[in-house]
């Protein structure tokens, strides 16, 4: 089985980009979407440049939760944010996106997971978050007939789904529509940099001049950046997921639990993936990076899997150029679209986990299984911030996984960071500096 390219069509605006703008965005993931829809709102002439396609990579890979549950404190605002624009842009939209509010349910296997998710609760209720605790008994009315018990869970309810390859090409057609040009198959070889800031970007098919650039490259933004001497501790890990055939439903939103992930589809199927099962392929990055990830490998040791080597051409393999010309090839045009090969081992042990969970639903089949390549940083929170070191600039990258969910807002706070307008959260636990200015790692939640 391999990833199916299911976007309804291209959302090439311009195969060639104008000549200037006022922003160049790279990456057209759901955050380069969603800061070019924001920016063309605005009145902004914004050029998103994408070396593949729209949501080609990780953004329509991932589990399609929209959930505010389980997220770090200072991150908690922003994705209940998040949630809100998710609802306003698809009321806006042309086609059905598959966005529900069904809720999102961690189910915990012992005693000692539900005190977590009991503190964790007190706090994201205090911000107001409709969070709930169910005991044993709730679990078992809310799951009847699964073929294990639980001890509890914690729920919230107000929390959303989508289908992540609907989405984000139609919220792409949505800024066009507002504005924006988007040309995919246009890769960005470079920064274009003049009198020590921005002046635009070097491209396969020429420079755009502009003043403003953000990049949301997500697994590709370290490689970019660290060309013009902005470190970033940003990595990349693999993560298996699949699709069902069609079958009967056995619970409407999005749960997950020590074993397995699972959410209802739009197509009568359920998106399924291991629940914490994440594989790094090891590389020159990663060696570098050891000692910042240090503290989320001691927290969580059997979280990550290692690997010892990335397909060629990957962002982190050993044999991918670091330093290239603006006027030759790239390794941005080498790989089209991040495509990793899914864990059959893995596809295997969560078709088995979820039949064994659900033994009414009868035969579980696989559609479809895939794999993506999630940024992440070794706080588990991305990076989003104005680069300090070259004026112009503005990162937004390290989703750490929960880029579908909150984009809408980290788009939103990405244009208002460029154009200086309204920010409105305290964006200190989200700046660049937090690696290099000898602040101690703290680990978001691991809930």
């Amino acid at each position: 089985m391999s990833f199916p390219f299911t976007l309804s069509r291209r959302v090439l605006s311009g195969a060639v980009p104008p000549p200037a703008a006022d922003v160049v965005v790279v990456g057209g993931g759901v955050i380069g979407v969603m800061t070019a829809l924001f920016l063309a709102r605005a009145g902004v002439r914004v050029v998103l440049l994408e070396k593949g396609r729209v949501a080609a990579e990780q953004s329509s890979r991932n589990w399609g939760w929209i959930r505010a549950q389980g997220r770090d404190p200072a991150e908690l605002p922003i994705a209940m944010e998040a949630r809100r624009l998710w609802s306003d842009i698809a009321a806006d939209l042309d086609e059905d996106i598959g966005l529900r509010t069904t809720g999102v349910t961690y189910l915990a296997p012992d005693a000692r997971r539900m005190d977590s998710y009991v503190r964790w609760q007190a706090v994201a209720s205090a911000q107001g978050l409709d969070c709930e605790v169910l005991d044993a008994g709730d679990v078992a009315a809310m799951l009847p007939g699964a073929g294990q018990r639980w001890a509890g869970a914690i729920r919230t309810p107000s929390d959303l789904r989508a289908e992540p390859s609907l989405a984000v090409p139609a919220v792409a057609r949505r800024a066009i529509a507002a504005g924006a040009v988007i040309c995919e198959g246009c890769a960005v070889r470079g920064l274009d940099v003049a009198g020590g800031r921005i002046a635009g970007v070097l491209t396969e098919r020429g420079r755009v001049v502009a003043s403003e650039v953000v990049v949301a490259g997500g697994a590709w933004s370290r490689l970019l950046l660290q060309r013009h001497g902005i470190a970033i501790p940003q990595l990349s890990v693999r993560s298996t997921a699949l699709a069902t055939e069609p079958m009967p439903q056995m619970f409407d939103g999005a749960a997950v639990d020590d074993r397995l992930a699972f959410r209802r589809r739009m197509d009568g199927g359920y998106t399924l993936a291991p629940s914490a099962a994440q594989e790094l392929y090891v590389g020159r990055d990663a060696v570098a990076s050891l000692g910042a990830y240090l503290p989320q490998l001691r927290a969580d040791p059997l979280g990550t899997r290692l690997l010892p080597a990335a397909p060629s051409g990957f962002p982190d393999a050993w044999a991918t150029p670091r330093r290239w010309s603006g006027d030759s090839a790239s390794p941005f045009e080498a790989v089209r679209v991040l495509n990793p090969a899914p864990n059959r081992r893995r596809v295997a042990a969560t078709l088995a986990a979820f039949a064994a969970t659900f033994p009414q639903a009868g035969p579980v089949r696989a559609r479809v299984a895939w794999a993506g390549m999630i940024d992440t940083m070794p706080d588990i929170v991305p990076v989003v911030d104005r680069a300090e070191s070259l004026p112009g600039l503005t990162i937004a990258t390290g989703m750490s996984g929960h880029g579908f969910g909150i984009g809408p807002a980290f788009g939103r706070i990405a244009a208002a960071l460029v154009t200086g307008g309204a920010v409105g959260h305290d964006m200190h636990r989200f700046r660049l500096s937090r690696f290099s200015d000898g602040s101690r790692v703290e680990l978001g939640p691991l809930v």
